[in-house]
């Protein structure tokens, strides 16, 4: 080969010295680099691309993806400088750099190349599953994690001109500063196994983290750190590893069972509760909700009083209906009959111990849909109704001032 390039310069009548000879076989790789270039990128990259957008089939798709052709003939173009170096140059300081910046070259190409395989697997599996790949996605991350990891020592070799093994038994004195490097990212690895085995969380979980100020949905789970979209629309940033060390909230069980908790209290003034009068009844049980209870009750009451002989002038003598207690009655009827109110679940009206405040009624159920917007509307809706008709049983909810 060389012959012919000598023959070459001395026709164009160039003497062929040291220095004509270098730089025509430089210009001859790049020329030569060059045409492959454009004969990959111009030919055979809009070549398959136009198959592709005639019959999509998997090698198209995934060559056209994650820039996986480029990073390959890029690689290629890596190998053709090196080969040829070894024809053209003879061994020296230009043969030795054109070799180095050509092996690192490979290296880092054939690493990124690596990185879109990896992709296009992960992304591959992910839409063939429609499953929330957790823990495969920390298992992949930790993959490209350790060819960086063997890449870096590679390109350090081929700098140092020295062998790969010689290079990792100087890594083991930094073992401890490796440690620290990566300390994050070892502890974030082991915690996503521990939240993908226990499925302590998941892309698309509403979590709440107030030590981080994080309250929204789950919108990526990485090696390092989780990201929170909270519901003012800024971003949360969680170290992965604090989902394990730490206690977060996951409401990915409430929106499951199908129904979201409503539980609240109003505070009832204790110098309104009273027992009812026989106008009182007369004038509740023209409520259809309360008409059923209202007679069972009486009936209970009347038995009870007459077995035992009370003297009822008297009105802490026997049983009596009170205000408090039959609004709990029908309030537990209303729950119970709103359609909104999930049947399936707890529905409960209690009375919880008295404070400085009053006597605190506390509803207790589960709406039947478990949308933030919907849930807010039902239980606005429930209250309005309940301070609406306290004044029906002649019972004021307590108020400051």
């Amino acid at each position: 080969m060389k012959k012919h390039l000598i023959e070459f310069l001395k026709d164009m009548g160039i003497e062929p010295t040291f220095l004509a000879m270098s730089i025509s076989i430089l210009l001859i790789i790049v020329f030569v680099s060059i045409l492959i270039h454009l004969f990959l990128h111009k030919i055979i990259l809009r070549a398959i691309k136009k198959i592709d957008s005639k019959k999509k089939n998997i090698i198209t798709r995934a060559l056209l993806e994650e820039s996986l052709f480029q990073r390959l003939a890029l690689v290629f173009q890596g190998l053709v400088v090196y080969w040829q170096s070894t024809i053209w140059i003879e061994k020296g300081v230009i043969y030795e750099t054109l070799l180095t910046i050509s092996l690192v070259w490979i290296s880092i190409f054939g690493l990124l190349a690596i990185y879109s395989i990896i992709d296009k697997t992960f992304k591959t599996l992910h839409t063939a599953t429609d499953v929330q790949f957790f823990a495969m996605r920390t298992i992949i991350q930790s993959i490209k994690l350790i060819f960086g990891i063997i890449c870096f020592i590679y390109i350090v070799a081929i700098l140092a001109d020295k062998s790969p093994v010689a290079i990792l038994s100087g890594l083991g004195a930094m073992s401890a500063v490796l440690m620290l490097v990566f300390k994050d990212t070892i502890l974030g690895f082991t915690a996503g196994l521990q939240l993908s085995t226990n499925k302590m969380v998941q892309i698309g979980d509403w979590i709440e983290m107030p030590k981080y100020g994080a309250d929204g949905d789950v919108i990526d789970i990485g090696l390092n750190v989780v990201k929170v979209r909270n519901f003012d629309k800024t971003i949360t940033t969680i170290p992965t590893y604090a989902l394990v060390s730490d206690s977060f909230k996951n409401y990915r069980g409430m929106r499951e069972s199908g129904g979201r908790r409503i539980k609240r209290a109003i505070k009832i003034d204790i110098k309104s509760i009273k027992f009812l009068d026989d106008e009182d009844i007369k004038r509740l049980e023209k409520a259809n909700l309360l008409a059923p209870y209202l007679h069972e009750k009486q009936c209970e009451i009347n038995d009870y009083n007459e077995k035992n002989n009370f003297d009822l002038s008297v009105a802490i003598n026997g049983r009596r209906l009170t205000n408090i207690g039959t609004l709990r009655a029908y309030l537990l009827t209303y729950l119970r009959n709103h359609p909104n109110i999930n049947k399936d679940m707890t529905i409960m009206v209690r009375q919880l111990s008295p404070t400085e405040y009053g006597i605190p009624l506390e509803i207790y159920c589960f709406t039947a849909t478990t949308v933030w917007i919907d849930y807010e509307n039902i239980q606005s809706d429930i209250f309005d109704h309940i301070y609406s008709v306290l004044g029906e049983f002649d019972i004021k909810s307590y108020q400051y001032g």
